[in-house]
């Protein structure tokens, strides 16, 4: 199991939301590179990077901003928010990023979804992010019908590998992960489960790890202190023994 910390952009700053709400919005830092370089100081090789301002209307605002992280250190970096086409698919490949996410664009274009899964492989992952067990798109703010364990059963139907599941409630309110829920999506056949939001607590890096998840984000813990980067790691890393 892998740890990403996390780095979410808005207007070239690192940021974090609460529950996916805009209006509730910190700066953590200026430069993501430079938080990009301190996180592998630490011992991290995965970097997990969003562009909200992408995500909420489709723009490349941050795009710079991701060159650099992706420039920054030899980590391996996954990109999601606003992309919605294979010119962006390949602008962000480019940069040498590991694994590029699709979310809105998989809800709202599945065939385009399976066709990359299918060209791109394992570079491709699909962002599944749940509110109150329905799936939400646009950054959030557009909520669907769609069951998250239905589409998630769908998705690996069609192809995809991986699934980065964040359980929006859960998200930046520092009160735990969704356990259950991963447990669930653990359990569907050729399917690599990346688990987000809210894990707040070193217990659940072996929880998660035990339920056979393929890799753990942390965010707002990790900007906050209440979670320390190199313990988690460590927890990571002992879980694999």
């Amino acid at each position: 199991m892998e740890i990403f910390p996390a780095i979410d952009l808005s207007g070239g700053q690192v940021v974090r939301l609460t529950q996916g709400d805009y209006d509730q919005m910190t700066v953590y830092g200026r430069d993501p590179a430079a938080a990009a370089r301190a996180f592998f100081a630490v011992g991290a090789r995965y970097l997990h990077v969003v562009d909200l301002d992408g995500a909420k209307d489709g723009t490349t605002a941050n795009f710079a901003a991701v060159r650099d992280i992706a420039a920054a250190a030899g980590m391996f970096v996954e990109v999601g928010g606003g992309i919605r086409d294979e010119e962006r698919i390949q602008k962000y490949l480019a940069l040498g990023v590991g694994r590029v996410i699709l979310g809105t664009a998989a809800v709202k274009n599945f065939e385009f979804t399976q066709a990359m899964a299918a060209k791109y492989g394992e570079k491709i992952a699909v962002g599944v992010d749940a509110r109150g067990g329905k799936v939400a798109v646009s950054g959030w703010l557009e909520e669907t019908e769609l069951d998250c364990e239905d589409f998630c059963r769908r998705l690996a139907a069609a192809g995809v590998k991986t699934v980065i599941v964040t359980d929006i409630s859960r998200d930046g309110a520092l009160a735990g992960a969704n356990l259950a829920l991963y447990r669930r999506l653990t359990a569907i056949p050729g399917l690599s489960v990346v688990a987000s939001g809210g894990v707040s607590f070193p217990a659940e890096i072996s929880e998660l790890a035990a339920l056979g998840v393929a890799g753990v984000i942390i965010g707002k813990a990790l900007y906050t202190g209440k979670l320390d980067l190199a313990e988690c790691l460590r927890l990571a890393k002992e879980a694999a023994r």
